[in-house]
């Protein structure tokens, strides 16, 4: 018996060691993965916040881009942020730098490729199809705000998360829905007082663009080697990107190949001689840029951008700046299965554009001075004065507070800084006999008025 228990002692020994050692590296196990949990939040690259203080300029454009498209008959739509990734690659182009590098795309729960939208008149042109919209008077006048999404080196003005507001035309050839979107356009930027110019150029239909690819391959063939790697892949993909190349080499050779606008069939020829006499007609400038391709597929005829002008850029850093840039797309509605729909667009950038206002000096106008600031002391007059922000509120009198201070002193504070004209004061016994204090904060004089009279008073005093 003792030589059994002494056994039992030898092989429990190990065991209750064992259990100690498992419950220390449980214990360091914990700790670790404490230490791997600490989250520091940050934005993600290429997305940001866009602060209070920078809001004055979303809200001024924004304001002055949709009062311009409603007066030319454009309303408004908004389509989804997420779609069928197969949209894009049917539209955009599966050769195109957006489908193949940038697009978000991924597996939703059922195993479907969706993707975060990467422009908007893919969308525009599902939603056209899917709703009906061909039922309604022709041509439709369409615009649209929103976020969008690809996945490319954050840069000045570009990030992978940005802003773009449409305008779309759909359901006219004629080429003066070309030169009114165009216009339109170039009336938004002058209400911005923005300089800019406009490049346009003409890609022509299927039938002329395909012979003129022809003519190009045949005039870069000797001048491959001097292509960068990705253009050398485009010559056998789709051509025509190399112009939109930004490799400094590529551009200066594009310069020596032939021009698509010299190979136009005549009916391509005579809309764009169409579109550019209607610009004439209304004295809009334009530099005729045989080089200019757009990035997208679903392209036809014309097509043009809005470049800003600016002491000490060159064409080159204009032509990545871009402020704005659209074009034809007889296309691509029934190439989605929808009704032969010729159709014109343009997409604004928000961050480009604001950017811009800072380097030309152009402010949004300041905010109309706060003339009224409430101010109370203590709970009961906290509770009044709470009730009478939202009357004078609806009776239109610019007013502010500060209710989570208590200070009568920080209130006084806040309303000369923010310039405040006059500083109503309620306080305890102001509550009790329905009164309230009028401050002059340019004279300091004070008055006691009847509490139902203070917007008659206040009215009198603005």
């Amino acid at each position: 018996m003792v030589k059994k228990r002494k056994i039992k002692k030898i092989i429990d020994r190990p065991k209750k060691k064992q259990l100690k050692s498992k419950k220390g590296i449980e214990e360091e196990e914990v700790k670790s993965s404490t230490v791997k949990e600490k989250f520091v939040p940050q934005a993600l690259r290429g997305m940001r916040d866009i602060l209070p203080e920078e809001q004055r300029y979303w809200e001024y454009v924004l304001e002055k881009m949709a009062k311009i498209s409603k007066l030319y008959g454009f309303e408004k739509i908004d389509i989804p942020v997420l779609e069928d990734a197969a949209l894009f690659r049917r539209t955009i182009g599966i050769t195109t730098d957006i489908v193949e590098k940038e697009m978000f795309s991924f597996s939703d729960k059922s195993g479907r490729e969706i993707a975060l939208r990467p422009e908007m008149t893919a969308g525009i042109a599902r939603a056209y199809i899917e709703n009906g919209l061909s039922n309604l008077p022709q041509p439709l006048k369409l615009y649209t705000f929103g976020s969008l999404f690809r996945y490319e080196k954050p840069q000045s003005g570009r990030q992978r998360e940005f802003h773009q507001f449409n305008l779309e035309i759909l359901g006219s050839a004629s080429p003066v829905i070309d030169s009114q979107i165009i216009i339109l356009s170039q009336n938004i930027f002058k209400e911005l007082k923005l300089e800019t110019e406009l490049q346009i150029n003409s890609l022509g239909c299927p039938l002329c663009r395909n012979e003129y690819k022809k003519k190009l391959l045949e005039s870069v063939r000797y001048k491959k080697k001097l292509l960068c790697p990705t253009c050398q892949t485009r010559l056998t993909k789709n051509p025509l990107r190399i112009f939109d190349c930004k490799e400094k080499n590529c551009r200066e050779v594009s310069y020596t190949f032939p021009y698509i606008i010299d190979s136009l069939c005549d009916v391509c020829k005579n809309h764009f001689i169409k579109v550019l006499e209607n610009l004439d007609e209304l004295q809009i400038p334009y530099n005729l840029n045989p080089r200019l391709v757009r990035g997208l597929d679903y392209y036809t005829k014309t097509v043009f951008e809005f470049w800003p002008v600016r002491a000490g850029l060159s064409e080159d850093e204009k032509a990545k700046i871009s402020l704005a840039g659209g074009g034809r797309y007889d296309e691509l509605i029934q190439s989605l299965g929808g009704k032969p729909t010729p159709a014109v667009g343009i997409a604004f950038g928000l961050e480009r554009i604001i950017e811009e206002m800072k380097m030309q000096k152009q402010t949004p106008p300041k905010p109309k001075k706060t003339l009224v600031f409430l101010a109370h002391i203590g709970e009961a007059a906290k509770k009044r004065a709470l009730r009478l922000f939202e009357e004078l509120k609806e009776e239109k009198i610019n007013v502010k507070e500060s209710l989570g201070k208590d200070s009568l002193k920080a209130q006084l504070e806040l309303a000369n800084k923010i310039g405040a004209k006059f500083v109503l004061i309620l306080g305890q016994d102001e509550v009790s006999h329905r009164t309230i204090i009028i401050r002059n904060m340019e004279t300091g004089i004070q008055e006691i008025v009847d509490l139902d009279k203070i917007v008659k008073e206040l009215r009198k005093r603005l």
